[in-house]
């Protein structure tokens, strides 16, 4: 989630990745783990968020 919002600079993920490590795949998969956050902001905040739901799920059903 720290992605989804604009994020921090890019020493913390540096940082992060460096103690932590990535996972194969984790660029692919980013986007899935953000449409739960997306669709809570979609339903407290409005329909600025459903673009960027749509662009989601239709990137994972196709």
């Amino acid at each position: 989630m720290t992605e989804l919002f604009g994020g921090f600079d890019n020493r913390f993920y540096e940082a992060y990745f460096d103690a932590m490590g990535i996972t194969p795949g984790y660029e692919d998969r980013r986007d899935l783990y953000n449409l739960y956050h997306l669709t809570n902001h979609l339903n407290l905040f409005g329909r600025s968020y459903l673009s960027a739901v749509i662009r989601i799920i239709n990137r994972y059903s196709t």
